[in-house]
């Protein structure tokens, strides 16, 4: 079955920087997203990046959030920068097989996910 694995979340304060990383195995992605899901909120898409390396964003995040490849590593990646308290939430990783068509989707398009990663920001 495949597998996603996210890491990289922890504290920051707000302002602060963190980057996400998503390793992907026993699936040949189309396309891959980043959601979250802040307590009591329902998930939250962010942001998706088709396998030819486009991305697209929910408005609230352009400019703060970039999400890339990073193919020395072959892992998915979420840079977020200028973090505030509103951005504490678990972060899920999803994947699937199919193309996105360069956009992000609903989540219930993505068929694999991963178990996600605590990001938890101070004021």
């Amino acid at each position: 079955d495949a597998e996603l694995v996210e890491s990289g979340g922890g504290s920051v304060q707000a302002g602060g920087s963190l980057t996400l990383s998503c390793a992907a195995s026993r699936v040949t992605w189309k396309t891959m997203a980043w959601f979250r899901q802040a307590p009591g909120k329902n998930r939250e898409g962010l942001a998706a990046l088709e396998r030819d390396g486009t991305p697209d964003y929910i408005d609230s995040v352009k400019g703060r959030f970039t999400i890339f490849k990073d193919y020395a590593s072959n892992t998915l990646k979420l840079e977020m920068r200028n973090l505030k308290p509103e951005d504490t939430a678990m972060y899920y990783c999803a994947a699937d097989d199919r193309p996105g068509w360069a956009a992000l989707r609903p989540e219930g398009f993505y068929h694999f996910w991963g178990q996600g990663t605590q990001v938890t920001v101070s004021s």
